[in-house]
Protein backbone atom coordinates (compact mmCIF):
# COMPACT_ATOMS: atom_id res chain seq x y z
CA UNK A 1 0.00 0.00 0.00
CA UNK A 2 1.24 3.46 -1.13
CA UNK A 3 0.51 6.08 1.42
CA UNK A 4 1.16 9.80 0.95
CA UNK A 5 1.87 11.82 4.14
CA UNK A 6 1.40 15.34 4.09
CA UNK A 7 1.24 15.28 8.05
CA UNK A 8 3.28 18.85 9.34
CA UNK A 9 6.01 18.25 12.14
CA UNK A 10 4.05 19.65 15.28
CA UNK A 11 6.16 23.19 16.99
CA UNK A 12 8.38 21.98 19.76
CA UNK A 13 6.97 23.89 22.30
CA UNK A 14 3.28 22.48 22.18
CA UNK A 15 3.94 19.16 22.39
CA UNK A 16 6.55 18.90 25.71
CA UNK A 17 5.17 16.08 27.77
CA UNK A 18 6.36 14.27 31.13
CA UNK A 19 5.97 10.77 29.95
CA UNK A 20 5.47 8.55 27.16
CA UNK A 21 4.82 4.58 26.85
CA UNK A 22 6.07 3.40 23.16
CA UNK A 23 4.78 -0.50 23.46
CA UNK A 24 5.79 -3.44 21.23
CA UNK A 25 8.69 -1.99 18.98
CA UNK A 26 11.78 -3.17 17.61
CA UNK A 27 14.92 -1.08 19.01
CA UNK A 28 17.88 -0.85 16.19
CA UNK A 29 21.26 -0.42 17.58
CA UNK A 30 24.65 0.56 16.52
CA UNK A 31 26.39 -2.67 18.74
CA UNK A 32 24.41 -4.98 17.18
CA UNK A 33 22.24 -6.30 13.48
CA UNK A 34 19.80 -8.05 15.33
CA UNK A 35 16.35 -5.94 16.74
CA UNK A 36 15.26 -6.16 20.22
CA UNK A 37 11.44 -6.73 20.53
CA UNK A 38 10.36 -4.32 23.66
CA UNK A 39 8.03 -1.57 25.27
CA UNK A 40 9.81 2.13 26.01
CA UNK A 41 8.93 4.41 29.10
CA UNK A 42 10.08 8.04 28.61
CA UNK A 43 9.78 10.57 31.72
CA UNK A 44 10.62 14.01 31.53
CA UNK A 45 12.87 13.58 28.48
CA UNK A 46 14.64 10.12 30.24
CA UNK A 47 14.41 7.06 29.14
CA UNK A 48 13.37 5.41 32.81
CA UNK A 49 12.54 1.59 31.39
CA UNK A 50 13.24 -0.61 28.62
CA UNK A 51 11.71 -4.04 28.43
CA UNK A 52 8.75 -6.23 28.10
CA UNK A 53 5.25 -6.19 28.86
CA UNK A 54 5.57 -2.27 30.77
CA UNK A 55 2.84 -1.09 32.76
CA UNK A 56 0.38 1.21 31.28
CA UNK A 57 -0.36 3.76 33.78
CA UNK A 58 -3.28 6.47 33.29
CA UNK A 59 -2.21 9.75 31.54
CA UNK A 60 0.23 8.05 29.63
CA UNK A 61 0.70 9.18 26.60
CA UNK A 62 0.95 6.01 24.40
CA UNK A 63 2.25 4.90 20.86
CA UNK A 64 1.69 1.57 20.21
CA UNK A 65 4.12 0.56 17.78
CA UNK A 66 2.86 -2.25 16.01
CA UNK A 67 6.33 -4.08 15.66
CA UNK A 68 7.60 -0.78 14.25
CA UNK A 69 11.17 -0.18 14.14
CA UNK A 70 12.67 2.87 17.15
CA UNK A 71 15.69 3.86 16.90
CA UNK A 72 18.36 6.57 17.55
CA UNK A 73 17.88 10.11 15.67
CA UNK A 74 19.99 10.65 13.08
CA UNK A 75 22.54 13.50 13.09
CA UNK A 76 24.20 15.00 9.79
CA UNK A 77 27.44 16.75 9.90
CA UNK A 78 27.30 18.23 6.66
CA UNK A 79 24.19 20.45 5.75
CA UNK A 80 23.94 23.78 3.59
CA UNK A 81 20.99 26.20 5.62
CA UNK A 82 21.34 29.25 3.32
CA UNK A 83 21.10 31.65 5.77
CA UNK A 84 22.17 34.01 5.97
CA UNK A 85 21.93 35.66 2.48
CA UNK A 86 20.53 33.11 0.60
CA UNK A 87 17.28 32.37 2.42
CA UNK A 88 14.84 31.94 -0.82
CA UNK A 89 16.60 28.50 -0.75
CA UNK A 90 16.25 27.63 2.53
CA UNK A 91 16.36 29.19 5.87
CA UNK A 92 17.49 27.53 9.33
CA UNK A 93 13.69 26.85 10.42
CA UNK A 94 13.16 25.46 6.97
CA UNK A 95 16.23 23.48 6.90
CA UNK A 96 15.53 22.36 10.54
CA UNK A 97 11.96 21.31 9.46
CA UNK A 98 13.62 19.07 6.79
CA UNK A 99 15.63 17.75 8.81
CA UNK A 100 12.65 16.89 11.40
CA UNK A 101 10.94 15.37 8.42
CA UNK A 102 14.14 12.76 7.77
CA UNK A 103 14.29 11.97 11.08
CA UNK A 104 17.33 14.07 12.23
CA UNK A 105 17.70 16.09 15.10
CA UNK A 106 21.14 17.48 14.98
CA UNK A 107 23.29 19.29 11.89
CA UNK A 108 26.38 20.99 11.44
CA UNK A 109 25.71 23.76 9.12
CA UNK A 110 28.78 24.40 6.44
CA UNK A 111 29.76 27.97 6.34
CA UNK A 112 29.49 29.24 2.88
CA UNK A 113 26.49 31.30 3.46
CA UNK A 114 26.84 35.60 2.40
CA UNK A 115 28.34 36.53 4.34
CA UNK A 116 30.44 33.83 5.16
CA UNK A 117 30.58 32.24 8.57
CA UNK A 118 33.71 33.41 9.11
CA UNK A 119 33.84 36.01 12.90
CA UNK A 120 31.95 35.26 16.07
CA UNK A 121 29.00 38.02 14.98
CA UNK A 122 28.02 35.76 12.42
CA UNK A 123 28.72 32.78 14.04
CA UNK A 124 26.54 33.84 16.85
CA UNK A 125 23.25 34.84 14.90
CA UNK A 126 23.74 31.73 13.14
CA UNK A 127 23.55 29.64 16.48
CA UNK A 128 20.70 32.03 17.92
CA UNK A 129 18.70 30.96 14.88
CA UNK A 130 19.09 27.60 15.26
CA UNK A 131 18.32 27.51 18.91
CA UNK A 132 14.49 28.16 18.28
CA UNK A 133 14.29 24.80 15.99
CA UNK A 134 13.54 22.31 18.61
CA UNK A 135 17.02 20.01 16.98
CA UNK A 136 20.36 20.52 17.65
CA UNK A 137 21.79 22.84 15.11
CA UNK A 138 25.54 23.89 15.08
CA UNK A 139 27.42 25.61 12.65
CA UNK A 140 30.99 25.15 11.78
CA UNK A 141 33.10 28.48 10.69
CA UNK A 142 35.44 28.81 7.66
CA UNK A 143 39.24 28.54 7.68
CA UNK A 144 40.00 31.98 5.78
CA UNK A 145 38.57 35.51 5.45
CA UNK A 146 35.34 35.25 3.21
CA UNK A 147 36.72 31.86 2.47
CA UNK A 148 38.79 33.78 0.39
CA UNK A 149 41.88 31.31 0.84
CA UNK A 150 44.33 34.53 1.94
CA UNK A 151 44.48 35.25 5.37
CA UNK A 152 43.06 33.33 8.40
CA UNK A 153 39.58 33.75 9.79
CA UNK A 154 38.67 35.21 13.31
CA UNK A 155 39.35 31.20 14.25
CA UNK A 156 39.40 31.92 18.38
CA UNK A 157 36.39 34.24 18.97
CA UNK A 158 34.55 31.69 17.12
CA UNK A 159 35.92 28.89 19.16
CA UNK A 160 34.85 30.50 21.80
CA UNK A 161 31.46 29.98 20.85
CA UNK A 162 31.44 26.38 20.69
CA UNK A 163 33.12 25.55 16.71
CA UNK A 164 34.63 22.78 16.47
CA UNK A 165 35.28 22.15 12.47
CA UNK A 166 37.44 24.88 10.41
CA UNK A 167 36.53 24.35 6.66
CA UNK A 168 36.22 26.57 3.25
CA UNK A 169 33.47 24.11 2.20
CA UNK A 170 32.44 24.70 -1.26
CA UNK A 171 36.46 25.80 -2.24
CA UNK A 172 39.42 24.02 -1.11
CA UNK A 173 41.88 26.48 0.55
CA UNK A 174 44.12 26.75 -2.69
CA UNK A 175 47.55 27.70 -1.16
CA UNK A 176 48.81 25.02 1.05
CA UNK A 177 50.64 27.39 2.94
CA UNK A 178 47.72 29.10 4.38
CA UNK A 179 46.09 25.54 5.48
CA UNK A 180 49.28 24.04 7.18
CA UNK A 181 49.02 28.02 8.92
CA UNK A 182 45.76 27.19 10.14
CA UNK A 183 46.54 23.93 11.42
CA UNK A 184 49.10 24.77 13.29
CA UNK A 185 47.31 27.28 15.11
CA UNK A 186 43.79 25.84 15.80
CA UNK A 187 45.02 22.17 16.33
CA UNK A 188 45.80 23.58 19.97
CA UNK A 189 42.27 24.37 20.52
CA UNK A 190 40.83 20.81 19.88
CA UNK A 191 39.36 22.43 16.57
CA UNK A 192 39.80 20.19 13.53
CA UNK A 193 39.45 20.75 9.70
CA UNK A 194 36.97 19.88 6.96
CA UNK A 195 38.03 19.42 3.18
CA UNK A 196 35.75 19.86 0.10
CA UNK A 197 38.69 18.65 -2.05
CA UNK A 198 39.09 19.94 -5.59
CA UNK A 199 41.85 21.33 -7.84
CA UNK A 200 39.48 24.35 -9.12
CA UNK A 201 41.71 24.15 -12.60
CA UNK A 202 41.83 21.03 -13.36
CA UNK A 203 37.73 20.00 -11.98
CA UNK A 204 36.93 22.38 -15.24
CA UNK A 205 33.01 23.36 -14.96
CA UNK A 206 32.68 20.36 -12.48
CA UNK A 207 29.27 19.43 -14.22
CA UNK A 208 29.17 15.68 -14.24
CA UNK A 209 32.61 13.40 -14.15
CA UNK A 210 35.03 13.36 -17.03
CA UNK A 211 34.15 9.96 -18.87
CA UNK A 212 31.16 8.57 -20.96
CA UNK A 213 28.29 10.52 -19.85
CA UNK A 214 30.56 13.68 -20.45
CA UNK A 215 31.27 12.38 -24.07
CA UNK A 216 27.76 11.82 -24.79
CA UNK A 217 26.38 15.12 -23.41
CA UNK A 218 28.85 16.90 -25.30
CA UNK A 219 29.77 18.49 -21.97
CA UNK A 220 33.49 18.56 -20.62
CA UNK A 221 34.08 16.54 -17.62
CA UNK A 222 35.42 17.01 -13.88
CA UNK A 223 38.54 13.93 -13.52
CA UNK A 224 38.29 12.26 -9.99
CA UNK A 225 42.17 13.24 -9.71
CA UNK A 226 40.84 16.63 -9.28
CA UNK A 227 39.26 15.33 -6.22
CA UNK A 228 42.07 12.74 -5.13
CA UNK A 229 45.02 15.34 -5.33
CA UNK A 230 43.69 17.20 -2.51
CA UNK A 231 42.51 14.23 -0.33
CA UNK A 232 46.59 13.49 -1.09
CA UNK A 233 47.59 16.78 0.23
CA UNK A 234 45.36 17.75 2.84
CA UNK A 235 45.74 14.86 4.72
CA UNK A 236 49.83 15.22 4.32
CA UNK A 237 49.31 18.60 5.85
CA UNK A 238 47.75 17.28 8.66
CA UNK A 239 49.94 14.41 8.97
CA UNK A 240 52.73 17.10 9.16
CA UNK A 241 50.96 19.39 11.53
CA UNK A 242 49.38 16.38 14.03
CA UNK A 243 45.81 18.21 13.35
CA UNK A 244 42.59 16.22 12.29
CA UNK A 245 41.61 16.00 8.97
CA UNK A 246 37.83 15.19 7.71
CA UNK A 247 37.38 14.52 4.41
CA UNK A 248 34.25 15.48 3.11
CA UNK A 249 32.09 13.82 0.43
CA UNK A 250 34.07 11.18 -1.32
CA UNK A 251 33.05 9.90 -4.66
CA UNK A 252 35.85 7.88 -5.94
CA UNK A 253 37.48 4.39 -5.81
CA UNK A 254 40.81 5.87 -5.74
CA UNK A 255 40.11 8.55 -3.28
CA UNK A 256 38.44 5.92 -0.83
CA UNK A 257 41.83 4.01 -1.11
CA UNK A 258 43.51 7.27 -0.66
CA UNK A 259 41.89 7.72 2.93
CA UNK A 260 42.11 3.95 4.12
CA UNK A 261 45.69 3.90 2.84
CA UNK A 262 46.34 6.76 5.88
CA UNK A 263 43.97 5.35 8.34
CA UNK A 264 46.04 2.05 7.95
CA UNK A 265 49.02 3.84 8.85
CA UNK A 266 47.92 5.08 12.20
CA UNK A 267 50.17 8.50 12.40
CA UNK A 268 47.11 10.59 11.62
CA UNK A 269 44.26 11.82 12.81
CA UNK A 270 41.59 11.43 9.87
CA UNK A 271 37.86 10.89 9.24
CA UNK A 272 35.35 10.54 6.40
CA UNK A 273 32.36 10.90 5.36
CA UNK A 274 30.10 9.29 2.20
CA UNK A 275 27.15 11.01 1.17
CA UNK A 276 24.20 9.36 -0.14
CA UNK A 277 23.57 10.20 -4.01
CA UNK A 278 27.25 8.93 -4.07
CA UNK A 279 26.08 5.39 -2.80
CA UNK A 280 22.67 5.20 -4.30
CA UNK A 281 23.73 7.05 -7.79
CA UNK A 282 26.24 7.03 -10.84
CA UNK A 283 26.81 9.01 -13.59
CA UNK A 284 24.35 6.78 -16.07
CA UNK A 285 21.03 8.18 -13.86
CA UNK A 286 22.29 11.81 -15.04
CA UNK A 287 20.07 10.61 -18.23
CA UNK A 288 19.57 13.81 -20.59
CA UNK A 289 20.89 16.53 -19.23
CA UNK A 290 18.78 16.00 -15.45
CA UNK A 291 20.18 18.43 -13.28
CA UNK A 292 18.68 16.90 -9.97
CA UNK A 293 21.90 14.44 -10.80
CA UNK A 294 24.26 17.25 -10.83
CA UNK A 295 26.30 17.97 -7.69
CA UNK A 296 30.28 18.30 -6.56
CA UNK A 297 31.83 16.44 -6.66
CA UNK A 298 29.95 14.51 -9.05
CA UNK A 299 28.57 11.62 -9.80
CA UNK A 300 30.95 8.71 -10.76
CA UNK A 301 31.41 5.51 -12.62
CA UNK A 302 28.73 2.05 -11.34
CA UNK A 303 32.74 0.95 -10.05
CA UNK A 304 32.86 4.10 -7.80
CA UNK A 305 29.61 3.59 -6.71
CA UNK A 306 30.36 -0.12 -5.72
CA UNK A 307 33.82 1.10 -4.48
CA UNK A 308 32.58 3.70 -2.17
CA UNK A 309 29.47 1.14 -0.94
CA UNK A 310 32.38 -1.52 0.17
CA UNK A 311 34.33 1.68 2.18
CA UNK A 312 31.10 1.95 4.33
CA UNK A 313 30.52 -1.11 4.88
CA UNK A 314 33.96 -1.77 5.98
CA UNK A 315 34.62 0.90 7.69
CA UNK A 316 36.44 3.27 5.52
CA UNK A 317 33.67 5.95 5.60
CA UNK A 318 33.56 7.53 9.43
CA UNK A 319 29.96 8.94 8.40
CA UNK A 320 27.08 9.56 6.35
CA UNK A 321 26.34 12.68 5.45
CA UNK A 322 24.12 14.24 3.17
CA UNK A 323 25.37 16.95 2.11
CA UNK A 324 21.87 18.82 1.75
CA UNK A 325 22.20 21.41 -0.71
CA UNK A 326 18.82 23.53 -1.79
CA UNK A 327 18.81 25.68 -4.62
CA UNK A 328 15.49 26.86 -6.10
CA UNK A 329 13.33 25.23 -9.20
CA UNK A 330 14.80 28.54 -11.54
CA UNK A 331 18.18 27.77 -11.02
CA UNK A 332 18.09 24.24 -11.40
CA UNK A 333 15.64 24.59 -14.87
CA UNK A 334 19.05 25.65 -16.25
CA UNK A 335 21.13 24.16 -18.54
CA UNK A 336 22.90 21.40 -16.93
CA UNK A 337 26.34 23.67 -17.25
CA UNK A 338 24.54 26.54 -15.79
CA UNK A 339 22.67 25.37 -13.10
CA UNK A 340 24.10 24.87 -9.82
CA UNK A 341 25.85 21.72 -7.90
CA UNK A 342 24.03 19.84 -4.97
CA UNK A 343 20.64 18.11 -4.56
CA UNK A 344 18.80 18.20 -1.12
CA UNK A 345 19.31 15.16 0.79
CA UNK A 346 17.59 15.25 4.84
CA UNK A 347 14.28 13.93 4.29
CA UNK A 348 15.14 11.21 1.77
CA UNK A 349 18.68 10.04 3.09
CA UNK A 350 17.12 7.36 5.66
CA UNK A 351 13.99 6.22 3.82
CA UNK A 352 16.28 6.23 0.40
CA UNK A 353 19.18 4.04 2.47
CA UNK A 354 16.23 1.84 4.13
CA UNK A 355 14.50 1.34 0.35
CA UNK A 356 18.30 0.31 -1.54
CA UNK A 357 20.24 -1.45 1.10
CA UNK A 358 18.92 -2.78 4.31
CA UNK A 359 15.40 -3.88 2.85
CA UNK A 360 17.73 -5.54 0.51
CA UNK A 361 20.13 -7.32 3.53
CA UNK A 362 23.03 -5.15 2.00
CA UNK A 363 23.66 -4.11 5.23
CA UNK A 364 21.67 -3.56 8.45
CA UNK A 365 20.11 -1.08 10.88
CA UNK A 366 23.47 -1.19 13.02
CA UNK A 367 25.21 -0.07 9.90
CA UNK A 368 22.93 3.27 9.84
CA UNK A 369 22.50 3.68 13.48
CA UNK A 370 26.46 3.69 13.59
CA UNK A 371 27.10 6.14 10.89
CA UNK A 372 23.88 8.62 10.56
CA UNK A 373 23.50 8.36 14.23
CA UNK A 374 26.50 7.38 16.97
CA UNK A 375 29.19 8.95 15.08
CA UNK A 376 28.54 12.23 13.74
CA UNK A 377 27.87 12.91 17.63
CA UNK A 378 30.64 11.71 18.57
CA UNK A 379 32.67 13.57 15.64
CA UNK A 380 31.39 16.66 17.31
CA UNK A 381 31.83 15.96 20.28
CA UNK A 382 28.48 14.38 21.56
CA UNK A 383 26.97 11.87 23.31
CA UNK A 384 25.30 9.65 21.15
CA UNK A 385 21.68 8.53 22.08
CA UNK A 386 21.16 4.78 22.63
CA UNK A 387 17.44 3.83 23.58
CA UNK A 388 18.61 2.56 26.79
CA UNK A 389 17.77 3.29 30.37
CA UNK A 390 18.94 6.61 31.95
CA UNK A 391 19.58 7.63 27.85
CA UNK A 392 17.87 10.76 26.53
CA UNK A 393 14.87 10.56 24.82
CA UNK A 394 15.85 11.23 20.91
CA UNK A 395 14.54 9.03 18.86
CA UNK A 396 12.31 7.71 15.53
CA UNK A 397 10.14 5.21 14.75
CA UNK A 398 10.12 3.85 11.58
CA UNK A 399 7.90 2.12 9.50
CA UNK A 400 9.20 -0.53 7.11
CA UNK A 401 5.65 -1.71 5.97
CA UNK A 402 4.58 1.68 4.17
CA UNK A 403 5.77 4.05 1.53
CA UNK A 404 6.78 7.15 1.08
CA UNK A 405 5.75 9.59 -2.24
CA UNK A 406 8.34 12.40 -2.42
CA UNK A 407 5.71 15.06 -3.66
CA UNK A 408 6.38 18.95 -3.39
CA UNK A 409 3.38 18.60 -1.01
CA UNK A 410 5.56 16.44 1.21
CA UNK A 411 8.42 18.12 1.48
CA UNK A 412 9.32 20.76 4.09
CA UNK A 413 12.30 22.28 2.75
CA UNK A 414 12.29 25.43 0.41
CA UNK A 415 13.53 23.43 -2.28
CA UNK A 416 12.70 20.60 -3.81
CA UNK A 417 16.14 19.65 -6.15
CA UNK A 418 16.56 16.04 -5.36
CA UNK A 419 16.29 12.86 -7.84
CA UNK A 420 13.63 11.12 -5.86
CA UNK A 421 10.79 14.56 -6.35
CA UNK A 422 7.72 12.79 -7.26
CA UNK A 423 9.25 8.92 -6.55
CA UNK A 424 7.74 6.48 -3.91
CA UNK A 425 10.25 4.65 -1.43
CA UNK A 426 9.58 2.28 0.65
CA UNK A 427 9.65 2.97 4.64
CA UNK A 428 7.77 5.78 6.33
CA UNK A 429 9.13 7.80 9.55
CA UNK A 430 5.80 8.12 11.76
CA UNK A 431 6.94 9.70 14.54
CA UNK A 432 10.36 11.83 15.53
CA UNK A 433 11.08 12.91 19.59
CA UNK A 434 13.62 14.48 20.87
CA UNK A 435 14.48 15.56 24.40
CA UNK A 436 11.09 13.88 25.57
CA UNK A 437 9.39 16.42 22.71
CA UNK A 438 7.47 14.84 20.10
CA UNK A 439 8.67 17.02 16.92
CA UNK A 440 7.21 14.84 14.04
CA UNK A 441 3.95 12.35 14.43
CA UNK A 442 1.63 10.95 11.41
CA UNK A 443 -0.83 8.26 11.02
CA UNK A 444 -1.00 7.93 14.77
CA UNK A 445 -2.00 5.01 16.56
CA UNK A 446 -1.71 6.52 19.77
CA UNK A 447 -4.36 6.13 23.12
CA UNK A 448 -4.32 7.44 26.22
CA UNK A 449 -4.79 5.10 28.77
Amino acid sequence: MIVVVNATPHPFYETSMNSLLITNCQIASEDTPTLRRADVFVEKGIIRAVGGDLPRPEGVKHIEAGGRILMPAMFDAHVHFREPGFEAKENIASGAQAAIHGGVTGVVMMPNTSPALDSAATIRTVLDAGAKTGITVLTSGCITKGRQGKELAAIDGMRKLGVKMLTDDGDSVDDPAVLYRAMQYAKEFGMFFASHCEVPSLAGPRALTEGPTAFRLGIKGSPPCAEEIIIDRDIRLAHATGAHIHIQHVSSAIGMETIRWWKQRGDVKVTAEVAPHHLLFSEDDIGDFDTHYKMNPPLRTKADQAALLAGLKEGVFDLIATDHAPHTPYEKSLDFVSAPNGITGLETALISLYDAYVKNGIFGWDLVVKRYSAEPRRFMGLEPVPIVEGGTAEFLLFDPGKSTSFTKAYMRSRSQNTPFLDRTLQGSIDVVVKDGAILLERESRDKED
